[in-house]
């Protein structure tokens, strides 16, 4: 095994201040390693899955993690990488959202080494503790970030409420007396600023990692929901496996280096690379009897080109003709617009056969097995 900083600083971006984390491991006790989530999104991707392996990472090697979820930044809403301010969501969302996140993060972090807490617990706070708070750092200095430099350069609005907010961030590691902080590239200024914060409560500034930001399914764009290149590690072992398949080439060496604990061989076949990585990644949140069958799955439907052997059987709506748009939202869990958008594009078919038009005759559904995609079926009949 190499030397512990050695494995724990590989794949990150930035390790500041220089030579900091090294000197806090000669320490030799546990660390506490902040990472802040805001949970404006309930479902975990392999994008999130990046920081949260390194986490893992951590507490492997006996030190703690502290998960914190953001209820009450979220209501803020975090600027980062934003050219505008964020919608804030309604309280109870946020709730459902930092349950289902948390659990989420689970299939990756070892709960027994994980302190999980809701920053609303010291954010409510007296008026006379957020002026305190907003003393420990300038407008000038708030506005050398990148996002914020950007707009307010465009003169585009910036409110004081996510001027607040990396100052939030900050007294969170203030808090829980963090010696580590964790986050993307995008996270970097906030992190920075969470150690002059915890300076000027009396507390040991935090060392900072920043880890790479995960490309989506796309190779290009960072992996989001919003942007629908992004697998999901609670999606159906099959839907892991097949969007992994459509990862470019190109964007393989990346998907190893932050996904996966072997090397990447650029000698090997993509196709075989391509395999490896559906299978290890449908295996860690699925297990491996599961992670064979999305591999056999896939050849079924693109190898031999067959049905699969299990197709879910529902019941045709009321009416006639069928609205299919209505009926691959109320199915298939598609809106209404991105229904027609992949009828237009060909993505929809009924026993095997493409087809344009946004009503069908009943008739013609009865028994048969509607397709969307590549790796969607469900057969509809009478009831």
């Amino acid at each position: 095994m190499t030397d512990d900083a050695d494995f724990l600083l590989r794949n990150a971006v930035d390790a500041l201040p220089e030579g900091a984390l090294r000197e806090q491991l000669k320490e030799g006790r546990p660390l506490r390693v902040k990472l802040g989530i805001d949970p404006t999104a309930p479902d975990i991707h392999l994008g999130h899955t990046v920081v949260l392996r390194k986490l893992r990472e951590f507490q492997d090697r006996g030190h703690t993690v502290v998960l914190i979820v953001g209820d009450y930044t979220a209501r803020v809403g975090d600027p980062s990488g934003r050219s505008a301010e964020r919608p804030v969501l309604a309280p109870a969302e946020i709730d459902q959202n930092a349950e289902t996140f948390k659990q989420q993060a689970f299939k990756v972090l070892d709960p027994a080494r994980t302190e999980v807490r809701f920053n609303g617990e010291w954010l409510a706070m007296e008026m006379e503790e957020l002026f305190r708070l907003a003393r420990t750092a300038t407008v000038a200095q708030l506005l050398e970030r990148d996002d914020f430099s950007k707009r307010y350069g465009a003169q585009e609005p910036i409110s004081i409420l996510e001027l607040l907010y990396p100052l939030l961030q900050g007294y969170d590691s203030v808090a829980v007396d963090a010696d580590v902080e964790l986050g993307g590239t995008d996270q970097k200024f906030n992190l920075l600023l969470g150690r002059d914060v915890q300076q000027a409560y009396g507390k040991k500034p935090q060392s900072i990692l920043t880890m790479p930001i995960l490309p989506g399914t796309d190779g290009e764009r960072r992996m989001s929901k919003s942007l629908g290149n992004y697998v999901g590690i609670t999606e159906a072992p099959e839907e892991i496996f097949g969007k992994l398949m459509r990862v470019p080439d190109e964007a393989m060496p990346v998907y190893y280096e932050l996904l996966l604990d072997e090397p990447f061989d650029p000698g090997r076949p993509a196709v075989e690379s391509k395999r490896a990585l559906a299978r290890a990644v449908s295996a860690q949140f699925h297990g491996d009897d599961a992670a064979r069958a999305a591999e056999e799955h896939f050849d079924r439907l693109h190898v031999e080109r067959t049905l699969p052997d299990e197709i879910d059987e529902v019941s045709l709506p009321d009416g006639d003709p069928v609205h299919i748009p209505a009926l691959l939202r109320d199915h298939f869990g598609v809106s209404a617009g991105e229904g027609r958008r992949l009828i237009s594009g060909g993505g929809v078919r009924i026993d095997g056969e493409q087809i344009a038009e946004l009503d069908v005759p009943a008739a013609r559904l009865d028994g048969a097995v509607v397709q969307v995609g590549k790796r969607r079926f469900k057969r509809f009949r009478t009831p």
